[in-house]
């Protein structure tokens, strides 16, 4: 158990360091608000789909293929997604709907649930966490771009704008890009993989940096209670749920065990970035990034310590 809670902190507390660095390189003035606005927008269109292609090319997609495990967390994903959309028309103001329906149901799986499902299982968490990984990419880009279109003064709502949205997205068209590359094992000539990770590398502390510049004190108790609303579902409610549907579809051990970490991660730090681009309330985003990834080191422990003490991971 102490070992999971360290891996918990040892996984966390960079991207606080992250946070913090952000608040205090806006405060001395080596950052600003156009700094910010520019570098947010470089994560979302190049180094964020750079990541995402590479991770997605040196997955194993022929290993740990699971319809019935993949099936579920499809649909728990889409449950989820429509149960924070409900949870939001009844707390969340209309300007604010789209960006706390994705703070809460948008996990940080490819850093967080990842890292700890690779702590826990071995190469057959790594196997199985990438496969779920590139599901959970293409879901959570098409829903959030959905959702953010829907309630965003800058994105066209109709169905076809959004699918256009959708399709232009740099997210979505990086996992496409990636997958028959991952099928087919094609890979990349050496230089330009190494140029492509230089590129990659840039996205989690860049990303951290421009939370941190946009947080304050004023922004926090301004979102506060939306921001904890939103992170209560988060980390409690659909973790809870998603976790106990599984148990009761017949899901045990490392399968279980998976699921409850991919449920249970924080808020991805992206959703900071697709906040941005959609012109919605950043300081939102970013409050629930703080208070999720600050909660991840206490639900994901007790979540864990339950697990095992029933035996069912």
């Amino acid at each position: 158990m102490l070992g999971i809670f360290l891996e918990t902190v040892n996984i966390t507390a960079p991207v606080f360091a992250m946070l913090f660095l952000g608040v205090l390189l806006k405060r001395i003035g080596w950052i600003n608000d156009g700094f910010i606005i520019t570098a947010s927008a470089l994560v979302f269109n190049a180094t964020m789909p750079a990541l995402l292609f590479l991770g997605i090319i040196h997955a194993d997609l022929h290993a740990a293929l699971q319809p019935k495990l993949l099936i579920y967390f499809t649909v728990a994903t889409l449950a989820g997604f429509a149960f924070a959309w409900g949870y939001a028309i009844w707390r969340a103001p209309l300007i604010d709907r789209g960006i706390f329906v994705q703070g809460a149901f948008r996990g940080n799986n490819g850093v967080i649930g990842l890292a700890l499902a690779a702590s826990m299982y071995g190469d057959y968490g790594i196997s199985l966490g990438a496969i779920l990984a590139a599901l959970i990419i293409l879901f959570y880009n098409t829903l959030s771009t959905i959702v953010l279109a829907v309630y965003s003064p800058v994105i066209k709502s109709d169905p076809w704008s959004i699918f256009k949205s959708i399709l232009a997205n740099p997210l979505i068209i990086s996992v496409l890009a990636a997958a028959p590359f991952a099928y087919f094992s094609i890979g990349l000539p050496k230089w330009l993989e190494t140029s492509g990770n230089y590129l990659a590398q840039m996205t989690l502390p860049l990303a951290l940096i421009c939370i941190g510049g946009t947080l304050s004190l004023a922004s926090l108790r301004k979102s506060g209670k939306l921001a904890i609303s939103a992170s209560m579902v988060k980390m409690i409610w659909l973790p809870v749920i998603c976790t106990f549907g599984a148990w009761l579809v017949g899901f045990r051990h490392a399968e279980l065990g998976i699921l409850f970490l991919y449920f249970g991660s924080p808020t991805a730090a992206v959703s900071f970035v697709m906040a941005r681009a959609a012109n919605g309330n950043h300081e939102l985003a970013a409050a629930i990034i703080v208070i999720t990834t600050l909660a991840a080191a206490v639900t994901t422990n007790i979540g864990i310590f339950i697990l095992q003490w029933g035996g069912w991971i």
